[in-house]
């Protein structure tokens, strides 16, 4: 993702087809380093949204309007002070650059009429809006950058405004065959790097798409390539650019597992259709791409607490569990101690006093043995010590075996929660997670608080065929999907042996295809622990064969007679029906 040239040069045409002409009615200034500008045309009212965020700098169209501080910053006061009912004559980009020139017409104070520039320079970190007077100088900024920040420019009041050239690259626009050839082909790397690196405005996406364009030459060394393959970028590049240089932009966003991935002004072929998003305009492509963004952003930030809490109860299991393993294993010499006061008592006569030892046939497996013996006692008080130790460590094995069951179903709940923070999208998913973990005793519900209501619901899915299925975003779900919500008749899927969502096909008495049975072990595959890996093993069988275990934590289930299939954890093809 990258607010590249091209970007740029689409916001430019469709701010021309909607902002041109228009009258700047409003001039807000919600964040330190964002401005949200309504302007009126013939057709109506439009906010304008500008900011030079180091973080996310971006400049759409929007409806949606911001509270602004009691008092307004210096900036926002004298552009309202020179711009104020001023009309925009000229939005224009230099080259392919990620700047944007809006002229502005007002009156001065003595009624003539002026001209100023708002220049806006969308360059990640060292974004700015620059307010200019007609010979380029600077009046002020939305950020002052002094020569102690910056030796290549200083943008502060009073100083000549320029573009910076900090990197020697070709204007794409102008570039003719002979320069493509002599500049790209050159470089000591891959096609796909070549590409953005020797001409400005072009992102790596772009770089990737106009390889993919000319047969899939990203990986492709510069030096590796022959004339068809130069001739065949070349010509991919031309028509690219030739698409801007007319305006004629297709906006889409590319979507991977449902989350937005990837943004562009040309249309990504280099991605299925079924993956892509088109747009007509680039501001409303803009708006929902940052804001689904900036929800699973929200949601990463809203589970912190959650997964600190879940992360830490974990470590602590997996202490107690690695701890008791080692006792465990410490209590595997018991049956030599019980056999060895069965040997005493039955051969211990041939002892005698002050011995350290005593050889003895073993009964059980008829060999010669060597007990160890103290010689302060007798032989039947060497076989007592012997017994005492073995139903001391008996005591031990049996009191563990249960403890380690108990820690290790708890290490396998709490790596089921942490699967289902990975899984949730939406604020209401998490809820339920914080939910499950008051119920389990890991967070304490406050004194007088009620429990919450449940607004989450399953992701829902229509297969290649018709079926629909449902997938558990936590542990709650998965419990309510498998023996509240799916009959007898339907099918069950699992990620083999590790945490993971419960799939639900409802099947309404009908035989599922191939198809189907594969569909669903996809989503079981993709929504678990395993969904990094190429491929998971996937449990699947009717529902009626999942028992539930009494006492067991939500979620967890057994079954015996089941089918498996190994699968892969891309769901791209698999329609939403949410």
């Amino acid at each position: 993702m990258a607010f590249d040239g091209i970007t740029i040069a689409n916001i430019v045409k469709d701010f021309n087809d909607c902002l041109l002409d228009g009258r700047l009615y409003k001039i807000a200034q919600p964040e330190p380093d964002e401005l949200l500008i309504t302007i009126k045309n013939r057709s109506g009212q439009l906010r304008l949204c500008i900011s030079a965020s180091a973080s996310l700098p971006l400049i759409y169209l929007t409806q949606e309007n911001k509270p602004s501080p009691m008092t307004a910053p210096n900036f926002c006061m004298l552009l309202r002070k020179h711009l104020q009912n001023g009309r925009i004559v000229s939005i224009t980009q230099p080259g392919l650059e990620r700047i944007i020139n809006f002229e502005i017409e007002h009156l001065d104070e003595m009624g003539d009429l002026r001209r100023k520039k708002l220049i806006v320079e969308i360059m990640g970190k060292h974004s700015n809006i620059i307010f200019c007077d007609e010979d380029d100088r600077i009046i002020d900024s939305i950020k002052h950058i002094s020569g102690l920040v910056s030796s290549v420019r200083e943008v502060l009041p009073g100083k000549p405004y320029f573009i910076p050239r900090t990197q020697e690259k070709e204007d794409p626009l102008t570039a003719d065959r002979a320069l493509f050839m002599e500049k790209v082909f050159e470089k000591p790397t891959d096609c796909f790097k070549a590409l953005y690196t020797t001409f400005t405005g072009l992102s790596p996406a772009i770089s990737h798409e106009i390889c993919h364009r000319a047969g899939g030459h990203a990986d492709l060394s510069c030096a590796a390539c022959d004339e068809t393959d130069k001739e065949a970028l070349w010509q991919a590049f031309g028509a690219i650019m030739e698409e801007v240089r007319c305006g004629r932009f297709s906006p889409c966003i590319v979507y991977e597992n449902k989350i937005p991935a990837e943004y562009a002004s040309v249309t990504l072929t280099s991605y299925p259709a079924e993956c892509r998003r088109e747009y007509e305009r680039i501001s409303p492509l803009l708006e929902d791409y940052y804001a689904e963004k900036n929800m699973v952003t929200r949601i990463r930030q809203r589970s912190f607490d959650l997964r600190r809490i879940v992360s830490t109860a974990l470590e602590r299991n997996v202490k107690k569990y690695d701890l008791q393993i080692k006792q465990m294993k410490d209590t595997e010499k018991r049956e030599k101690y019980r056999i060895y006061g069965e040997l005493l008592n039955t051969y211990g006569y041939g002892a005698q006093p002050g011995d350290k030892s005593l050889e003895a046939v073993n009964y059980y497996t008829g060999e010669t043995v060597r007990i160890p013996l103290d010689p302060q006692l007798t032989a039947s008080e060497n076989a007592k010590k012997y017994f005492e130790k073995y139903n001391k460590l008996k005591r031990t094995y049996e009191a563990l075996s249960t403890l380690t069951r108990e820690v290790h179903e708890e290490i396998e709940h709490l790596e089921s929660v942490s699967t289902a923070l990975d899984i949730a999208q939406k604020e209401e998913d998490l809820v339920q997670i914080r939910e499950e973990l008051i119920e389990s005793g890991y967070i304490r519900r406050k004194g007088g608080q009620k429990k919450v209501k449940i607004t989450s619901r399953p992701f829902h899915y229509i297969s290649s065929d018709g079926f629909h299925m449902y997938v558990g975003k936590n542990n709650l779900q998965n419990e309510e999907l498998t023996f509240k919500f799916a009959a007898g008749c339907d099918w069950w899927f699992h990620a083999k042996g590790m945490p993971g969502s419960h799939v639900i096909v409802k099947t309404n008495g009908e035989t599922l295809p191939d198809s189907t049975f594969e569909e669903a072990a996809r989503l079981a595959a993709h929504y678990s622990k395993g969904k990094e890996l190429e491929k998971v093993e996937v449990d699947y069988v009717e529902k009626k064969q999942v028992k539930k275990v009494a006492g067991a934590k939500p979620g967890f289930v057994i079954y015996h007679t089941n089918y498996s299939m190994l699968i892969g954890t891309d769901i791209s093809g698999i329609q939403s029906a949410d």
